[in-house]
C-alpha cells in the first residue's frame, strides 16, 4: 500500500489569479496533514508562477510529515533549497512555457550537472529523488549518480487515449518499478494521476509513494480539501 503525497501548488495558482493572500497553501498543508497524508509536495518554479520563497520557508516550519520540494537544477533554486533544507528534493526538468512538467528528467544528458547539484544537496542533508521516465537507461543513470530514490513519470499512462494504450504504458511502469527495485532504489510515482486512473497504479507492488496534486485540488473546489484528500486516500490505500 503506497503512501500519499499531496502537491499543493495549485492552491497557490488560485491565489496568484488575483495576486492576493488567499487561498493559503500553508493552511492547505495543515488540512492535508490533519487528514493523514504522508508528505506535502511543492514546486518552486524559476518563474515563481505559484509557490513563492515565503511559502516554502513557512512550510518548512509547519510541515510535520515530510516536505518534498520539486525543483530544477538552476543555481538560484539550488541555493534556496540548501538554505531551506526540505526533507526531500525531487529534481525535475523545467521549461518556462510549459503548463506543467512535460516529461521525466534526462539524467543521461545532464549527468555532470546533476552530479554537482546532488553533491550540494547531500551536503545540506537533503534526501534526493530524480523524476524520470520509466526507462531502464534513465534508471541505470540515476543509480550511477548515487541517488537512492526515483519518482517515475506516470504521464503517458494517465494521458492514454484508449484502453490498449493505457495497458501498454501500465506494463511499462510495472516493469520499470520491478527493474528499479532490483537495483535497490526506492520508487515513487506521479503525474496526471486522478480519481479514475490511480487505483491500478496503487496496486503495483514496490511503489512506495504516489504524489498527486492537480486532481485533488480540482476535487476540493467541489467538496472541500479534507473530503478530497479522504477520497484519494481510500483509492490509494485500497
Amino acid at each position: 500500500m503506497p503512501k500519499l503525497g499531496v502537491n499543493i501548488d495549485h492552491i497557490a495558482s488560485v491565489r496568484e489569479l488575483r495576486k492576493g493572500i488567499e487561498p493559503d497553501p500553508v493552511l492547505a498543508a495543515i488540512i492535508c496533514e490533519a487528514e493523514g497524508v504522508d508528505s506535502i509536495v511543492v514546486h518552486l518554479r524559476e518563474d515563481r508562477r505559484h509557490i513563492k520563497e515565503k511559502d516554502l520557508y513557512l512550510l518548512k516550519k509547519i510541515v510535520k510529515t515530510k516536505l518534498n520540494l520539486e525543483m530544477s537544477i538552476a543555481p538560484d533554486i539550488v541555493e534556496i533549497a540548501c538554505k531551506v533544507r526540505p526533507d526531500q528534493a525531487t529534481l525535475v526538468p523545467e521549461k518556462r512555457k510549459e503548463l506543467t512538467t512535460e516529461g521525466g528528467l534526462d539524467v543521461l544528458a545532464n549527468f555532470k550537472k546533476l552530479k554537482k547539484v546532488i553533491e550540494k544537496l547531500k551536503n545540506a542533508g537533503i534526501i534526493i529523488s530524480l523524476f524520470i521516465d520509466p526507462d531502464k537507461k534513465q534508471i541505470d543513470a540515476a543509480q550511477k549518480l548515487g541517488v537512492k530514490m526515483i519518482e517515475l513519470h506516470t504521464g503517458r499512462y494517465a494521458e492514454a487515449k484508449n484502453e490498449k494504450e493505457q495497458d501498454k504504458y501500465f506494463k511499462e511502469l510495472k516493469e520499470a518499478v520491478y527493474y528499479a527495485k532490483k537495483k535497490g532504489l526506492t520508487v515513487n510515482a506521479g503525474h496526471g494521476l486522478n480519481y479514475y486512473n490511480v487505483s491500478r497504479i496503487a496496486r503495483i507492488e514496490g511503489i512506495e509513494e504516489l504524489n498527486i496534486g492537480y486532481s485533488i485540488i480540482c476535487r476540493a473546489v467541489l467538496v472541500g480539501l479534507a473530503q478530497a484528500v479522504r477520497e484519494m486516500k481510500r483509492l490509494v490505500h485500497g
